[in-house]
């Protein structure tokens, strides 16, 4: 068999291999790069994925493996890299300048530890390889800074026309937090607050990201609604505790990013729980399972359950979050389930957009 037959029957055996998410084969969604015969008679590949937080990495790899031996191949050297393609949305939402994807993190109301997890989400995506950034939207509650560790305050790029992000933990980071004192009120109106975070948007450098994770105030109000019309949003993500205070709230927040034909890709359910830590015994503090009924209510997926735990605090006051502070904790492990799970459903979205069939 010559070369070329060689290649057109391993393209053959890669059609029979499936995107779990995005049902279509491999080769149909350009996964499958640069396939050639080596040296040595050996089939060479280069696997690409939607996402480097690709849950399913290690299935597909095997099922193209599989696929590839039954053909007959059996010396293969596949390389596995990942490629993000961009959510660009529809209507005269402009996205900004390098950035793939756009995230919001929301929650109805205060104190469900929306920012925490929105720190921890990020870096676990960048612990996972992705290009990951954070723009804090709580122009007057700015706690990002703190939780990252950042005490410096953003430079500008050569010309001055631009902001240049801090980074810290992997991430790039931009706050309200980190141009005013600790202790100076930002106390503004809603023009201004629209301004503000147009700015964190256009006139921040933000380089090339796969993420801009973009961390909500509680509630629905003008911070909301700028953010929903200035930019392309892949995507939100809802924040709740399970007690019905909490959900009820969400729920409002469900309603306004789906009359803003803003995708709600999944509901976390934080302070799920607590495990006493010389007991081991469980405890349901706030009640359990309210996020994940409510999610099947509306027709969106549970992502998971967060415990409440005494090391996450510690951990983001101190400035260094867990997932950096105790990556191999179980806690951890959750958060970068998680992360996997929204990279997923992004890429979803963008294979939607695209009119890939899924």
């Amino acid at each position: 068999m010559n070369v070329e037959a060689k290649i057109n029957r391993a393209l053959e055996a890669l059609k029979t291999v499936d995107d779990p998410d995005l049902k279509q084969d491999l080769v149909k969604l350009n996964m499958v790069r640069d396939l050639t015969i080596g040296d040595r008679g050996q089939l060479k590949f280069t696997l690409v994925l939607t996402t480097p937080a690709c849950p399913l990495k290690a299935q597909i790899e095997d099922d193209c493996r599989k696929a590839l031996r039954f053909a007959g191949f059996e010396d293969i050297e596949m390389f596995t890299t990942a490629e993000v393609r961009s959510f660009r949305g529809v209507g005269a939402n402009a996205p900004v300048t390098g950035v793939a994807n756009i995230l919001a993190i929301s929650s109805g109301k205060g104190g469900v530890g929306k920012s925490t997890v929105s720190v921890n989400l990020a870096i676990s995506l960048a612990r996972l390889g992705a290009r990951v950034g954070l723009l804090d939207a709580d122009i007057t509650g700015p706690n990002i800074p703190l939780m990252l560790g950042i005490k410096d305050k953003p430079g500008s790029t050569p010309d001055g026309k631009k902001i240049l992000p801090l980074e810290a933990h992997g991430i790039k980071a931009i706050s309200m937090g980190m141009l005013v004192k600790d202790d100076e009120p930002v106390v503004w109106r809603g023009p201004m607050l629209h301004s503000a975070i147009n700015q964190f948007f256009r006139d921040v450098e933000w380089g090339q990201l796969d993420y801009l994770l973009v961390d909500l105030p509680p509630g629905t109000s003008d911070a909301q609604l700028t953010i929903c019309q200035a930019v392309p949003l892949a995507g939100a993500v809802v924040v709740s505790t399970p007690q019905d205070v909490a959900l009820l709230d969400s729920k409002k927040g469900f309603m306004m990013f789906k009359k803003m034909n803003v995708a709600v890709l999944g509901v976390i359910e934080n302070m799920s729980y607590f495990i006493a830590p010389d007991t081991g015994a469980r405890y349901e503090i706030f009640g359990h399972g309210g996020a994940e009924k409510i999610a099947a209510s509306w027709g969106v997926d549970f992502l998971g359950a967060l415990p409440l735990f005494p090391g996450i605090r510690q951990a983001s006051d101190e400035g260094v979050p867990l997932v950096v502070s105790d990556p191999d904790s179980e806690v951890a492990q959750l958060f970068s389930k998680i992360a996997q799970q929204i990279a997923a459903r992004i890429s979803i979205q963008v294979a939607s957009e695209l009119e890939v069939p899924v």
